[in-house]
């Protein structure tokens, strides 16, 4: 199996490995037909873990080959990526404040509470679903800092972290009257994004080898601003955030080992 996908096209593992995330934000919307509410305690590991991962898969899987991509290009390093990277997580932010203020104007305060969520957590997997195919899309290119490994876990650290996003669509939904069918439904719907958008982003980089080093630092970007506006802030809420920062670390850590060590 694990000699079957590694002898694809790299487009293909792209689609297939934002599938695999998308799945996992399937499973995490599954919860409203077992509990109608999941412990805290897992679903802030969980972030916390997942935060750590996109932190180190950033640098390693997105940033670094970016800079070294862009010189080998003859761009500008340092001007490429930070043009790149601001622009990853000002899109983010925009789209954020683009949203709340039309959510103000057209609905209640309760459905504009869940609509913002399907919302914020449906964007951010957009970028997230992109970073997976440009990583794997870079593959292509054989660049140094460019690894199946950092790609595939990459995937992983995303799709780690979309277990709790499916909850957290789903849950409130069912409590806010919802059957547990649409509360499903419309959980896993918010990740249906990132195949398309891991395709779109394989595509690119294959088609336009020049966007590659600016689409690389886009995704690290916009994947630092889900981290530190939403997963670091969600698991420190924890009573425990001491223990949540440490699940932080160890998802840091885990990527950085598979980036550096065996990438």
């Amino acid at each position: 199996m694990i000699e079957f996908f590694i002898c694809l096209d790299p487009v293909i593992q792209a689609v297939l490995a934002t599938v695999f995330t998308w799945a996992v934000t399937a499973l995490g919307a599954c919860v409203v037909f077992l509990f109608k509410n999941i412990s805290k305690n897992i679903m802030d590991a969980t972030l916390g873990a997942a935060a750590g991962v996109m932190i180190a898969a950033s640098f390693w899987s997105l940033l670094a080959p970016a800079i070294e991509m862009s010189a080998s290009l003859g761009q500008n390093p340092w001007l490429t990526v930070l043009f790149g990277f601001l622009s990853g997580g000002v899109l983010l932010f925009f789209g954020d404040k683009f949203f709340e203020k039309r959510m103000d104007r057209e609905f209640s305060n309760s459905k504009k509470r869940v609509s913002m969520l399907i919302f914020s957590i449906t964007l951010h997997n957009i970028p997230e679903g992109m970073a997976v195919g440009v990583a794997f899309g870079s593959l292509a290119y054989g660049i140094e800092g460019a690894t199946l490994g950092g790609a595939v876990m990459l995937a992983v650290g995303i799709g780690l972290q979309n277990f709790p996003e499916g909850s957290a669509v789903s849950l409130p939904l069912l409590r806010e009257g919802y059957s547990p069918k649409k509360a499903f439904f419309f959980g896993q719907i918010s990740g249906i994004v990132e195949p398309l958008a891991g395709l779109l982003g394989a595509v690119l980089v294959l088609k336009m080898r020049f966007l590659l080093p600016f689409l690389l630092a886009f995704a690290a970007g916009a994947m630092i601003y889900v981290v530190v506006e939403e997963l670091i802030p969600e698991s420190q809420t924890n009573r425990r955030k001491d223990l949540m920062a440490l699940f932080t670390l160890i998802g840091f850590s885990v990527m950085m080992v598979m980036d550096v060590a065996l990438g």
